[in-house]
C-alpha cells in the first residue's frame, strides 16, 4: 500500500533518474498527439506522473537534509539539472499547454487543477519567444543549483565550528539535559563540547554564565556561512531576471501571482500595521531588560548575545519560571505519544506504530487508521545530529488521490525536528518550544495527511497557496500552551509526576513574556524579505553591501535592538534563499491572522479543543486542501472572514 523508504544506489541515482524522465516524456509526447481533449485523458495522467517522479526522488532529497553525506550530495547535485530541464520542459510545452487551456469540466476540483496548470504555464514562460524559453529554462536550473549551494554552505558552516570549555563553572546553570549532552572526555579530561547545532546553540546562548563564550558562539552563529553573500548576489540577479522576462516589474510582483495576499502594497501595509502596533510595547521591553542586566550585573550596554541569557532570568525573576523548570516533564517519547493521543481524539483517527525501513534508527513510523480503514502514514525523526541540516519541517511524500486507473492512493509524509538527543544517562527532553515546534509540524503534517480530494494537484497541502499554507500548522501550535493538553504528557521524566498547576500556569502566563520583540524580529525579516525581492526604486537589484545597508535601514525602523557589525544574518536565511520563501516569508503573519482567529473560535478552557469545531476544522480546511482558496473554505467553516485583532490578540499587544 504504501512505498518503502529506500534508495538502492546513491552511484545510480542520477542515471536511474534520467530513464524514468525518459519514459515520462514518451508518455506526455503521446499525449500532446494524441487526440484526447477530456480531462481525464490528459490531466489524470499527467498527475499520475507528478505522482510517480515525487515517490522517486523525495527520498533522496529528504536524505540530503538527514542523513547529510558526500555520497548523498553527489547524487543530489548530479541529479538537480535533469530535474530543471525536465521541469522547464514541461512548463514551456506549448502543445501540452494548447491540450491543457482547452478542457472543459464541471468538477470542481478538476476545474481549479486546470487553472492552477494554466497559470502555471503561463508564468514558467510558455508564451515566451523561443530564445526567452531557453533564458529562462538556464535560469531555472542555476536558480535550483544556488539553492543546494546555499543549503550546503550554511551546513557546512553550522558543522564546522566548536566551543572546547573546560571549567566547569562556565556550565554552571545550564540544565543537566543540555551539560550531559555537551559533556566528551578529551585526551584524558572531562571537557564542554558546544556546537552551532541549535540544541547545543541555544543552551548557551540561554543559560551560559561566560559572557565571552557566548560572545564567541553568536559570532559564529551569526556569521557563518561567508560564501553565501555571492551565492544571494547571483540568486537576486537571477529571480529579477526571470520575473522581467515574464512581464513582472520584480519578483515580489511574480510572487503573489501564487498567493492569497492581492498586492505588493497590501503586504507592505500589513507588516507596517504590525511594526506600529508593536514598536511602542517592544521599545519598552528591551528598556525593561536593560535596566534587569545593569541591576543584575552591572552591564552597561546589551549586546545581541546577551538578550537570550538575560532574558530567561528577567523570566526567572517576574514568573519564578524558565525552561529547565518544565523540561524534565516533558521527555520526547512521552509528548509524541500525547500528541498522537490528542489527534486521534480529536479528528477520529488512531495511530499504530509499524516496523518499517527508514533512513535512520530514531525515526519512529506510524499507519493512521481512520474508521478502522488505513488511511495515512506519517514518520518522525525528531533528533539532532550531525549529518542533519538545522531547524524543523514537514515533507510530504505519498498523496491522497485517485489515479487515472481509478486506484485510491494513500498520503504519507515525514515530520523532522532538532531536539536533543538523548544521553546515556538523559532520555530526550524538549523545552516548552520543542514541544511548541513538535505541534506546529504535526499541524503541517495532518494537513496534508487529513487531505480527501480525489485530484492529485489539489490534496493535501498541494495547490494551497504559500502564504496560508501555515494556517494549520499555527492553529495546532497554539493549543500547546493550553492546561488542558498540556496535562495530558506532562510527566516528569524519573519519578512519574504529573506536571504541577503551577508550572501549567506559568506557560500560559509567560507566552506572551516580550511578545512584541518577537514580532519585531518577525516583521523585520518579512520586511528585509520582501523588499529586496521588490528591488530598488529604479528597478535594478540589491548586491553586495546594498543588501546589508537595505537590512539595516529596515532594522532602524522596525528592530529595538541593533545587532553588532558582523552579524551577517542574510546568509543563513535558508528560508528565502533556499527553502521557497522568497518574497513571502511575510506568509508566516499573513496566515496566522487565520489561525489566531480559528483559535479563539476552536478553545475550550477546560478540555482544549471544542470537538465539534474540530470535527468542523477537519472536514472543510484540512479535507479540502488546496481545491479551493483558503479564505472561502475558512468562511464556509465559520460562516465569516478572519479578524487581525485576532493576531493582536493572541500576542496580548496592547
Amino acid at each position: 500500500m504504501f512505498q518503502t523508504f529506500s534508495i538502492d544506489n546513491l552511484e545510480s541515482f542520477p542515471k536511474d533518474l534520467d530513464a524514468l524522465l525518459a519514459t515520462q516524456r514518451d508518455t506526455i509526447d503521446m499525449i500532446t498527439q494524441s487526440n484526447y481533449t477530456s480531462y481525464e485523458d490528459i490531466l489524470k495522467p499527467l498527475q499520475d506522473l507528478d505522482e510517480e517522479l515525487g515517490l522517486f526522488f523525495t527520498p533522496l532529497s529528504h536524505l540530503n537534509s538527514v542523513m547529510n553525506s558526500e555520497q548523498t550530495q553527489k547524487a543530489y547535485q548530479d541529479s538537480l539539472p535533469l530535474l530543471s530541464k525536465f521541469s522547464s520542459e514541461i512548463a514551456q510545452n506549448e502543445a501540452l499547454f494548447a491540450k491543457i487551456e482547452q478542457i472543459q469540466t464541471r468538477n470542481s476540483e478538476a476545474k481549479k487543477v486546470v487553472e492552477d496548470e494554466i497559470k502555471g504555464f503561463v508564468l514558467s514562460g510558455v508564451n515566451l519567444p523561443e530564445d526567452k524559453k531557453k533564458r529562462m529554462e538556464a535560469i531555472s536550473l542555476e536558480l535550483s543549483e544556488l539553492g543546494n549551494q546555499f543549503s550546503q554552505n550554511l551546513l557546512d558552516a553550522t558543522n564546522d565550528f566548536e566551543l572546547i570549555i573546560t571549567d566547569k563553572k562556565d556550565i554552571e546553570g545550564l540544565p543537566q539535559s543540555d551539560i550531559d549532552v555537551a559533556k566528551e572526555e578529551k585526551d584524558g579530561e572531562i571537557v564542554y563540547k558546544f556546537t552551532l547545532q541549535i540544541p547545543s546553540y541555544l543552551a548557551y546562548i540561554t543559560y551560559g554564565v561566560n559572557r565571552e563564550y557566548r560572545e564567541t558562539l553568536y559570532k559564529a552563529y551569526s556569521s557563518r556561512a561567508p560564501k553565501n553573500e555571492a551565492v544571494i548576489d547571483k540568486i537576486l540577479l537571477l529571480k529579477d531576471e526571470k520575473s522581467k522576462l515574464l512581464g513582472f516589474s520584480n519578483y515580489a510582483e511574480y510572487a503573489l501571482e501564487t498567493r492569497d495576499a492581492p498586492s505588493q502594497e497590501s503586504v507592505l501595509s500589513f507588516l507596517d500595521a504590525l511594526a506600529t502596533q508593536s514598536l511602542p510595547q517592544g521599545k519598552e521591553e528591551i528598556a525593561q531588560l536593560r535596566e534587569f542586566a545593569k541591576k543584575l550585573d552591572a552591564i552597561e550596554s546589551l549586546e545581541s548575545y546577551d538578550i537570550a541569557y538575560y532574558s530567561q532570568k528577567l523570566k526567572k525573576e517576574l514568573f519564578d519560571f524558565d525552561d529547565t523548570m518544565t523540561k524534565p516533564y516533558f521527555q520526547q517519547s512521552k509528548v509524541l505519544d500525547g500528541l498522537l493521543e490528542i489527534v486521534s481524539e480529536l479528528f477520529g483517527v488512531r495511530f499504530e506504530l509499524v516496523d518499517v525501513p527508514s533512513w535512520h534508527e530514531c525515526v519512529k513510523a506510524y499507519d493512521i487508521y481512520e474508521k478502522n480503514a488505513l488511511s495515512g502514514r506519517i514518520y518522525f525523526d525528531l533528533e539532532a545530529r550531525k549529518e542533519k541540516r538545522g531547524g524543523a519541517w514537514m515533507n510530504d511524500w505519498e498523496t491522497h488521490y485517485k489515479d487515472s486507473n481509478g486506484s485510491a492512493h494513500l498520503a504519507s509524509a515525514f515530520i523532522v525536528c532538532n531536539f536533543s538527543p538523548a544521553t546515556k544517562t538523559t532520555p530526550s527532553l524538549l523545552r516548552h518550544d520543542d514541544v511548541v515546534t513538535l505541534f506546529h509540524e504535526m499541524g503541517h503534517g495532518i494537513h496534508h495527511l487529513f487531505g480527501k480530494c480525489q485530484e492529485r494537484s489539489v490534496s493535501g497541502i498541494n495547490g494551497v497557496a504559500w502564504d496560508v499554507v501555515e494556517f494549520p500548522s499555527q492553529f495546532l501550535e497554539n493549543f500547546a500552551y493550553e492546561k488542558a493538553i498540556l496535562q495530558r504528557f506532562g510527566f516528569h521524566y524519573e519519578s512519574g509526576e504529573s506536571i504541577p498547576d503551577t508550572l501549567l500556569n506559568k506557560i500560559k502566563e509567560t507566552k506572551n513574556f516580550q511578545a512584541s520583540m518577537g514580532m519585531l524580529r518577525q516583521v523585520e525579516f518579512s520586511l528585509f524579505d520582501f523588499t529586496l525581492h521588490q528591488g530598488k526604486e529604479d528597478g535594478s537589484v540589491y548586491q553586495g553591501d546594498a543588501v546589508q545597508n537595505l537590512l539595516d535601514t529596515i532594522r532602524s525602523k522596525t528592530s529595538v535592538m541593533t545587532p553588532p557589525s558582523y552579524n551577517k544574518f542574510q546568509h543563513g536565511f535558508a528560508h528565502i534563499f533556499a527553502g521557497g520563501y522568497a518574497a513571502g516569508y511575510y506568509s508566516y503573519k499573513w496566515a496566522e491572522v487565520m489561525s489566531a482567529d480559528a483559535f479563539f473560535a476552536c478553545l475550550d478552557e477546560k478540555t482544549g479543543f471544542n470537538k465539534e469545531k474540530a470535527k468542523g476544522y477537519k472536514d472543510f480546511i484540512l479535507a479540502n486542501g488546496g481545491s479551493q482558496d483558503m479564505n472561502k473554505l475558512y468562511k464556509e467553516w465559520l460562516g465569516r472572514d478572519a479578524d487581525i485583532k485576532s493576531l493582536i490578540k493572541l500576542y496580548d499587544i496592547q
